[in-house]
This record gives structure tokens, C-alpha cells and sequence, in this order.
């Protein structure tokens, strides 16, 4: 059995238009992450540490910021289109392990849909003939200290283990 770690990280400072999205969930009340994409922050690092795993290129160069394409695109798609390509490569996820880091808003409440929706996206990384793709996601804050700790954006780790064998 080979297994291989990745880590995903990724900051956005929030936007002027509502329509916070994490995790594939809009999270009412709260700003839009400002980026090229949806700015969906927990999608990007997940997939980053997918794509780092596996030794395949980071998600802007797969999508470029540049690349009207994925203006605004759904960045749970985005991650799917992701382990579909890592699984192509043969390696199944055992599990990925997210930690969110805001002030404002609370995420507590979200965190299960999160994990639904990302272990949905997920999917075409399971186990084969095995248990799917374990997923937690853990908020926590920014104890305002720093950018984030002032409520000016969102930051997330991720961290992935892929095996094949």
C-alpha cells in the first residue's frame, strides 16, 4: 500500500456583496469571500490538498484566475472535476481533515452540511470495494488577532491522505 499527504491552504478577505459559500453552503447574513471563483475558501483548500497528494498541479493552474471560464464557478464542482482526476490517477482518499478559521460568522451550525457536500464532491475517491472518504470540518476563530482575527476575511488548512495500492 502506498499512502501520500497533501495540505491545502487558502485566505480570502471578504467581499462588498453578500453570499458567503464554504463548503458548498450559502451562509445567510454573512459577505461574499472576494475571488475569481465563488470564493468558496474550504472547496479550494480541500482540493489543493487532493491535488498536492497526488503530485498533480495546484487549482490555479488547473483554473486560472485569468480563465473567464471560472468566473463565478461553483468551486464544489470545481472540486469534483478535482477527485475525479485524482482517482483517474488511481488513488482513493481515506479521509480529509479541514479547519476554518473566522471571526465572523459563526460556523458551528454549518459544519455538518459542509462535510455532506464535501463528501458528496468527494466521492469518486472511495475506497474501492471500501468505506468512503471520512470528512471533518472544524471551525474555529480568529481570537482577533490579525486580518482574520478582525473579521477581514477567511482562512482554511486542509490536509488529505490518498493511498493506492
Amino acid at each position: 500500500m502506498r499512502y501520500r499527504v497533501g495540505l491545502g491552504f487558502d485566505v480570502h478577505p471578504f467581499g462588498d456583496t453578500p453570499g458567503l459559500v464554504l463548503g458548498g453552503v450559502r451562509v445567510d447574513g454573512a459577505a461574499r469571500l472576494a475571488g475569481h471563483s465563488d470564493g468558496d475558501a474550504v472547496a479550494h483548500a480541500v482540493a489543493d490538498a487532493l491535488l498536492g497528494a497526488a503530485g498533480l498541479p495546484d487549482l490555479g493552474t488547473l483554473f486560472p484566475a485569468g480563465d473567464d471560464r471560472y468566473r463565478d464557478a461553483d468551486s464544489i464542482g470545481l472540486l469534483r472535476t478535482v477527485a475525479q482526476r485524482v482517482a483517474r490517477d488511481g488513488w482513493w482518499c481515506d479521509n480529509v481533515d479541514v479547519v476554518v478559521v473566522a471571526e465572523t460568522p459563526r460556523l458551528g451550525p454549518h459544519v455538518d452540511a459542509m462535510g455532506a457536500n464535501l463528501t458528496a464532491a468527494l466521492a469518486p475517491l472511495r475506497e474501492p470495494m471500501g468505506h468512503g472518504v471520512g470528512v471533518r470540518v472544524k471551525p474555529k476563530r480568529g481570537e482577533g488577532l490579525g486580518a482574520i482575527g478582525r473579521a477581514e476575511g477567511i482562512a482554511v488548512w486542509a490536509v488529505a491522505l490518498l493511498a493506492r495500492g
